[in-house]
This record gives C-alpha cells, structure tokens and sequence, in this order.
C-alpha cells in the first residue's frame, strides 16, 4: 500500500524507542491534530523504550488516523527486532510471546511508502530497480498487498525498507549491510524525471545534522534521535512540508549539549 497524502505535513525519521526525544518532537512541533505527521519507520530496538514508543505512535493513529501516519521500517520486522531488543524488551515485561506476536502482526500492515502532493515520494529505506521499470510510480507501490511478513531477498519492498543512496556507486550495487542495495546519484536523477518526482524522503541512517541532501537536494535523507543509542553526537530533523510543497527543517539538539551550553 501506498499512503496518498496532502500537505501540510510534519515529517519524522528513525525514533529507535528514545520515547523522551518523541515526546520533544511534539511539544517543539505541535501534537495531533494541530499537526499532521508522516514517521518513516523505525520506532523500536536499541533505545531504551521500544514499547512506550510503539504503543504512543499506535494510540495517536488510532485517535487521530487523518492526521498521523505512519511507515514501516526495516526494524518492523522480525527478523531485525529480534535480534536488537524489541523481543527481549517483550519478554522481560510480559513474559509472553503472545504479546511480541501482536505487535509483529501490526507491522505486517503498516504501509511502506508515501506519495505527498503526487511530488514527494516518502519510504523508511530507499529506490528499488523496480521503481525505474514502474509504468505508475503509485499504482507499483500501492500494489504491494497486506499483510507482508518479512520481505524476501531481492525484492521491491525490502529494497524500500533497506537501501541507501551511496555518492561514489553508479546505478544499483551490493549493499555492505549484507541486505538490499546501494543506489547512486542517477538512479535518483532517472527516478525522478521518469516519475516526475520533486524530492524523495528517507530515514534509516544516522546523519550528523539530523538531515543530510543527495543529488542536488532530489534526496534527502532524516533522521529524528538525537544522541542516538546515547553513543552519537548528532542532532535530529523534523521536515516541515508546507501547502506548496516548500519543505522546511527543524533542528533538535541533544539534551547534554543543551546542559553543557547552559554551565558555560
């Protein structure tokens, strides 16, 4: 499925269960529905409340569904969050696998992709060889069916959940994460004048200043949990997308070099 969404729009990268730095997003950029929001996945593993995070994020779609929304990530699947926190945080609490299966089947129907004013294309990871041969940009993606339990290798919806844009590659190539690809600067360039695509909007990887462009400002990619895993020193970005599809970005510095800043 493929979200067809209408500006204004607030739009979130990588939370990664930092429940505190998700609350600060929205006291900074107004809660729903005041503010409309589009999160590009990765809600859970590595930081410290997973559940809090996903539960929140759920509650908010629930009572809000016209105004929030929100993609899967790479680590909305169990093959990742297995492995990286989110089923032991499940079974330390609940004890229960019950409950860590209840969460797997809402991730199996969270949409992978965004289109926003028909100009900007929206997903957790990136493009996919499949999106260069699409005929309908939107058709391709919204035909992907729910539910989706983990994608298979070399696939469309992996690729949109995993793939990173890389400056030095020409068009796709081997991914050092062992999954999906890389892509290179005219595959975006070829994406967006086939598709007749403004910008494309991602998340998945940790970026110094909370947002970082690609190709001449085509690509960018946000990334929304300061001081991620408490190990990195970057800020996280909100993109404000306006009526006219002028997109805007709020920085949210990490809270210690807040404090430092403060002693000085």
């Amino acid at each position: 499925m493929c979200l067809e969404l209408t500006p204004p729009l607030t739009v979130c990268g990588d939370i990664h269960g930092q429940f505190n730095d998700l609350i600060r997003i929205f006291k900074t950029n107004g809660f729903p529905p005041k503010t409309n929001y589009l999160f590009l996945g990765d809600y859970i593993d590595r930081g410290t409340h997973s559940i809090e995070t996903m539960l929140f994020l759920l509650a908010l779609k629930i009572k809000y569904p016209l105004n929030f929304f929100l993609l899967r990530g790479n680590h909305e699947t169990t093959i990742v969050n297995r492995i990286y926190g989110f089923h032991q945080n499940i079974m330390q609490r609940y004890g229960s696998e019950r409950v860590y299966n209840a969460f797997s089947e809402v991730f199996t129907v969270m949409p992978l992709s965004a289109l926003v004013g028909k100009r900007i294309v929206c997903m957790h990871g990136g493009l996919s060889k499949d999106l260069l041969e699409a005929t309908n940009l939107y058709q391709t993606l919204n035909d992907i069916r729910r539910p989706l339990t983990d994608p298979p290798n070399n696939s469309m919806p992996l690729d949109l959940l995993w793939s990173d844009p890389y400056a030095s590659v020409k068009g796709f190539h081997y991914s050092i994460r062992g999954v999906s690809c890389t892509f290179g600067p005219d595959v975006v360039n070829q994406f967006c004048e086939k598709h007749s695509i403004d910008l494309i909007v991602r998340a998945h990887q940790v970026v110094q200043d909370g947002y970082d462009f690609f190709c001449d400002r085509k690509l960018v990619t946000i990334f929304s949990a300061p001081h991620y895993c408490g190990q990195f020193d970057n800020a996280a970005a909100v993109m404000h997308i306006d009526a006219s599809l002028k997109c805007t970005f709020k920085i949210m510095r990490p809270e210690y070099a807040k404090r430092k800043k403060s002693k000085k």
